[in-house]
Formats: structure tokens, C-alpha cells, sequence
């Protein structure tokens, strides 16, 4: 069995319906930011804390657990910085409380979600693993604290890890029955959705004198099932021990403009945005775009989901999340 801790939220849900084809999951989620609904009713559910002992040993001890996935941490840059013990108790100290664990009960393999605020703001054009990690602000700074952690644990333990990073996770599953839903919602596609959807009166671009062909920020954008199925042949890499340990990034390759995507996000919907010009933010990059050369080349992964097919996922899940709602 495989234990996906977060398997609730966005992107551990999306996970869950991939992983859940071929493997029996054990979804622990505290429900603080994930959804009871986004819960695959064909996994064993159990509510509880990550930072909990006693829960994590209920668990190991009942269930023979092959493998752990680890979604579950505090993601809010801005909240970070205003709260950095929030991210340093949930994303660091509540890890090493998982790792503690695993490795008592003699489970070894690991997959972790990590991130592109690890690289900070990069001066570079194309971001490779091998590109210097300096975070910028404390939720960056805990993912790259456990990517230490686990590098140590490596060589002291037989702990075997995959790290993942991600850039801009985004859409939807094609059937429409889960999708993205935060609170607050911070991500730039379901913002440009939910106001094309009416539920808000305006998106604001935040700087458009960047050094950019349109003068707005560029980012790289890879759907949630691009995503998971990265995760997929990570897993099978660990299982079958062709992986020992490995980092790698996960994006498309392609940069896209925060007004080329609110283009698309127009054409898909056949509605026009309301677009306020606003004052750059502070810590805000030009441009943040990756290679997945290393994971193509070790694994055989690539994205299927180009940017119009993402937007038009994320939009049918919108309109049925407005059709459930009213």
C-alpha cells in the first residue's frame, strides 16, 4: 500500500485518482486546507495530524505500507512571511516527525513534494536541478531545509528518496469531479476563472514592465496530471530500486506571459476579463522557466497537456464547482 499524506488537497487528490489504477492507498489528511469531497472514496481514509506520533504509528502498524507521499505542507509564500513557525512547525518539524516514524517501522522509500521557491530568483534563463537553490522566503526555505534533512538521512540510513519540485501546478482532471480550491485562492488560472465565472470583478496584473516580450512575468505552467504522473514513475523507480535517490524539477519547458494566459483563459471561456494594471509585487522574478530534461532523460516522463488543454480542465471544473454551489 501506499500512503499519500495530503491526499485531500489539490494536488494530492489529483494523485490519488492516478496512483489508486494500480496501488491500494491510505490517504491521511487533517482537512485543514484539503476537501472531504476531493477524497477517492476507494482509498482508506484516515483524519489526523502528520505531526502526530501516535496517528502515524496507528497507521504503519495496521496497514503494510510500501512507500509514502508527502503533500502535505503550508504553501502560502506571503503567509510565510508573516508566519514563518507555521511553516517551520508543519513543513520541517512535522516531516522530520513523519521520516522519525518511517524509519521505526522500517519504511525507506519516500517521495517529496518540493518546489520552485527553493531556486529563489535565479539568474539564469532555464532552471536545472544543478541551478543554486536560494530561497527567498521561509516556505522555500522549509522545503529546502527537508531536502537537506533527507540528503542527510540518505547517507546515514537506507532511507531512499525521490524530490520533486514544482513549478506552477494548475488544471484539472478531464472528468471534471475534482479540481483546484483554495481559500484564499492565490493562483493566477482559477482567479482569471472564477472572475470570468462572475465571482469576482476584476484580475489585476501585478507589473507590466518587466523585461519580458509583453512586459508581464513569465512563468511555466504543467497540468496536475502531468504532475502525478511524474510521481507515478518516481514510485515505480524506488520500488523497483533502479532509484536510489534523485531530485528532480517538474515544469513544461515553455514560459508563458500572465497576459498570454489570461488570453487563453478568454478564448476557452468566450468571455472578455476585466484586467486592472496594478504596482509590481515585491519579490517577483521577470521569468521562472525550467528544464525537465533530467527526468525525461532518467524516467521517460514528459507533459501531455499543453497550456489551452490546462486552462480548458480548470474551466470545466469551475463551472462544476458554480453549478454545485448555487
Amino acid at each position: 500500500m501506499i500512503l499519500v499524506i495530503g491526499g485531500a488537497g489539490y494536488i494530492g487528490s489529483h494523485m490519488v485518482k492516478e496512483l489508486i489504477k494500480s496501488k491500494e492507498v491510505v490517504i491521511l489528511d487533517n482537512l485543514s486546507t484539503g476537501h472531504r469531497w476531493a477524497i477517492d472514496e476507494r482509498a482508506v481514509f484516515v483524519e489526523g495530524d502528520l505531526g502526530s506520533p501516535e496517528v502515524l504509528k496507528s497507521i504503519f502498524s495496521e496497514y503494510s505500507i510500501d512507500a509514502v507521499m508527502h503533500f502535505a505542507a503550508s504553501s502560502l509564500v506571503g503567509e510565510s512571511v508573516t508566519n514563518p513557525m507555521k511553516y517551520y512547525m508543519n513543513n520541517v518539524s512535522s516531516t522530520l516527525t513523519l521520516l522519525n516514524t518511517m524509519l521505526a517501522f522500517n519504511i525507506n522509500k519516500f517521495i517529496f513534494s518540493s518546489t520552485a521557491a527553493t531556486y529563489g530568483i535565479p539568474d539564469v534563463d532555464i532552471i536545472t536541478e544543478e541551478t543554486v537553490t536560494n530561497p527567498i522566503n521561509p516556505y522555500g526555505q522549509s522545503k529546502l531545509m527537508v531536502e537537506h534533512i533527507l540528503s542527510d538521512l540518505g547517507n546515514a540510513t537506507d532511507l531512499k528518496y525521490v524530490v520533486l519540485r514544482y513549478f506552477n501546478a494548475a488544471g484539472a482532471i478531464e472528468s471534471g469531479e475534482i479540481g483546484e480550491e483554495h481559500d484564499p485562492e492565490t493562483h493566477l488560472i482559477p482567479i482569471i476563472l472564477q472572475h470570468l465565472l462572475g465571482k469576482r470583478k476584476q484580475i489585476s496584473i501585478f507589473g507590466s514592465d518587466y523585461d519580458t516580450e509583453d512586459g508581464t512575468c513569465i512563468r511555466d505552467y504543467i497540468h496536475v496530471t502531468d504532475l502525478a504522473n511524474a510521481h507515478i514513475l518516481a514510485l515505480e523507480a524506488l520500488l523497483a530500486g533502479t532509484k536510489d535517490t534523485a531530485t528532480y524539477n517538474l515544469c513544461n519547458g515553455l514560459g508563458y506571459s500572465v497576459k498570454e494566459v489570461v488570453e487563453m483563459c478568454e478564448k476557452v471561456a468566450g468571455k472578455k476579463a476585466n484586467v486592472v494594471m496594478s504596482e509590481r509585487r515585491a519579490g517577483d522574478p521577470a521569468r521562472l522557466v525550467a528544464s525537465s530534461d533530467k527526468i525525461h532523460r532518467e524516467l521517460g516522463w514528459k507533459t501531455e497537456y499543453s497550456l489551452e488543454k490546462i486552462i480548458s480542465t480548470a474551466w470545466k471544473w469551475h463551472q462544476t464547482r458554480l453549478k454545485i454551489e448555487q
